[in-house]
Formats: C-alpha cells, structure tokens, sequence
C-alpha cells in the first residue's frame, strides 16, 4: 500500500491504527482547519510513527468534515495526486463518512473500515486484503498518551523496580485490610515520625516521641500493633516501643516511601490484581500524562493511578481509599475519553462501601466501580478481568 488516506478523528486510536497495520509509505489526513494549520499537532503524530518504527510520510490537508460535497471534492483531488491511495473509513464525521462512501462508489478506489468489537478490519468496496483481517497492534501504556499528543512522565513509582517487590504486595494489603479502619492515623504517625528537617536528605532510621503532633493540632500516639505487623512484614526492622518513644528502621527508600503515602497501598494491590489478570500486555501505576502539545500549558499533568493495556485498548483505574466524590468519577471519565476513545474502558476502585447514588453516576459515565465488599471477598482481578473482556 502506498497511500492511505484517513478522514481525521477527535479519538487518537482512529488516525494511527490503520497505518500501524498495512504501513503504507504516505498517510493523508483529511482534517478540520485546526489541525491542517497546527504544526504542533502534526509534529507530535510524526514523533509518534517515528516512535512505533513508521517510516510513513504524513501529509495534512485541510477539508470540512461536515459537508460531504467538500469532502467528496477533496477526496477526488487527493485520489488524482495519488492515483494508488486506499480510503480508510473508520474514523471522521458521520457527513465524512457518507461522501467517503458515496466516493467509494462512484470510483474503484479501495474503501475499508475497523471494527472495534470485532477486532477486525473489513472490505467495504475493493479492498479484499482488508477483509476478516485480525487486528494484532499491542500497545503500552506510554503509546496511548503519544498518539494524543501528550507524554508519559515519571511518578511516584518507579515502575522497573517493582518485579522485586511483588510478593509482598498481596501480604502488604492484607495488612492494610486489617487495619483500614485506623490507617490515615498509621500512616500519619510515621510521616511525622520519619520527617526530617527539609535540608538535609531522609534516612533510614526513625527515632520519634511516642505521641506526634498531628494536623490541627491533635496528636497521634503510636500505633503499636501496626508496626509489630509491618516488623513481621519485613517493611521495618529493629522496632522498639516504650513509654518514652519510637525507634525503627525502614527496609528501605522505597518502603519508607509506601508507608508515607496512605494510597499506596491499594494502587500496589489493584497493580498486581491487573498482573493477576494475565490479560495485558502492558501494566503501569502512577501513570502521570503531560498534555503536552494540546494547547495546554506544559506544566499540567494528571495522574492515572493505574493503567492497563490490552492489544490497543486501555484501562483506566483510579483508587480510592476513600469515598468515591463525583469530582474523581469526573475526572476519569475525562482521561478516558481524551485518550482511549470509545474502546477504553474505566473503573474506580474504594476501600470504602459504595453509595447508590454514586453507583448510579459511575454507570451513567460507563464507569465500572469495585468497592469494600469486592476487595474483601478478593473478587478484584475477575472484576477487573471481566470488565475488559466485555463487549459494551
């Protein structure tokens, strides 16, 4: 295939799929005034081909998507200047896609589409080598972000090093689960225990009063059978509690960090539970988006907590070990849509019991919830499993 000619599409996953499966030397984009004259756009795109191993050239051509006579005209102009293009009907308006039709039937021009729950392309009109065609692209996480324009950038996690600490994931949540009820006031002990003056680098070795001051001026007195369990773990060692204070030494940085952050704990769990599944190719926690080349300033970012990829089509998780606000079930529904389309999928996981009403607003945004009750009866990786083999 030589050229492709693509009708351009608000979701990323429909510019890019059809040149990351027949790699044709061009790829023309029919597109919006906007986009034909955003050099900023089109340069992204060209860094994401460039990144999957696309030589493709990519031309933009400015044409409106909603009056099919236009798209038509400019279809006919592209088809006279690459007499070997090939139309690609997935994406676009629903006026594109009439006048990509109506093109296809006036002309000998082959005309193929995508179907998402198929997985498969198909021949509209003279496209055999389309036909019943499997789609196999697998994406990560990192490439989801790209085709949209934006970028992956470091977390708080360090992603490479976490194949160390996975057996004592599942022991590191149960322990939570033994103590959820009092872990804000665990976790708030030992960031006040462990701080240090900002000046000088963190350490190790933690040697504190046995009551801290907390927030608004209550105090935290130590708690006592949380850090037995975590010696027991193995996350702490040399723990010695008296009357007259705290000692203790954090395994390691790493460690010292996940017992400082009260969320931790859960998004290491729902990572292993995505692992667990044996279903993605791709697995990520504190996935932090850039929107880079999105008219967004450079300097806004958004977190996923954890991500997930299956083939090309992303899961999107946020937990909560609080209660689930209709602000957090916004804000992933958003991310959803920015950069998975229509094929992502999106769920929410809490430590807490689910409220009715919030259930309600999580399914009006398509958005899958597992709560308190599903995490104690350890149903999270089937839940999880079961939403992305699921035909919406």
């Amino acid at each position: 295939m030589k050229t492709l000619i693509e009708l351009y599409d608000e979701r990323p996953i429909e510019n890019v799929l059809a040149s990351e499966v027949f790699r044709p030397e061009r790829t023309v984009f029919l597109c919006p005034a906007d986009i034909a004259h955003d050099k900023v756009i089109q340069e992204k795109l060209r860094q994401y081909f460039a990144h999957r191993g696309l030589n493709t050239e990519l031309v933009f051509l400015e044409s409106s998507l909603y009056n099919s006579g236009k798209i038509e005209k400019q279809l006919r102009n592209v088809m006279d200047t690459y007499p070997d293009c090939v139309l690609d009907i997935t994406g676009g308006t629903d006026a594109a896609l009439y006048a990509g039709g109506q093109f296809g039937a006036k002309t000998d021009i082959p005309v193929f589409t995508y179907s998402r729950r198929r997985n498969r392309f198909f021949d509209i009109h003279n496209a055999a080598f389309a036909d019943e065609l499997e789609c196999t692209v697998q994406h990560k996480v990192e490439d989801c972000f790209m085709m949209a324009g934006g970028a992956l950038r470091g977390g708080r996690v360090d992603n490479d090093i976490l194949s160390e600490y996975i057996d004592v994931i599942d022991p590191f949540f149960r322990l939570y689960m033994r103590h959820r009820r009092d872990w804000t006031h665990i976790v708030g002990y030992i960031q006040r225990a462990s701080q240090t003056d900002r000046e000088l680098p963190p350490t190790l070795h933690v040697d504190a009063p046995y009551t801290v001051k907390g927030e608004h001026g209550s105090r935290l007195d130590a708690p006592e059978r949380a850090l037995l369990d975590l010696e027991k773990l193995g996350f702490i060692k040399h723990v010695s509690i008296s009357a007259d204070g705290v000692t203790f030494d954090f395994k390691d940085f790493q460690i010292r960090t996940w017992l400082r952050d009260i969320g931790s704990v859960l998004e290491l769990y729902v990572y292993k539970c995505c692992l667990d599944a044996g279903i993605f190719n791709d697995v990520r926690t504190s996935a932090v988006v850039g929107w880079e080349g999105d008219h967004r300033s450079d300097n806004v970012t958004n977190e996923i907590d954890v991500m997930a990829m299956r083939g090309i089509i992303p899961a999107f998780i946020s937990c909560k070990t609080c209660d689930i606000s209709t602000e957090a079930l916004n804000e992933l529904a958003i991310l959803r849509d920015r950069f998975g389309g229509e094929a992502a999928k999106a769920a929410i996981v809490s430590a807490q019991p689910c409220r009715s009403i919030t259930r309600h607003r999580a399914a009006e945004l398509h958005i899958d919830v597992i709560e308190l009750d599903d995490l104690r009866e350890n149903m999270t990786t089937e839940l999880i499993k079961s939403m992305m083999l699921r035909t919406d």
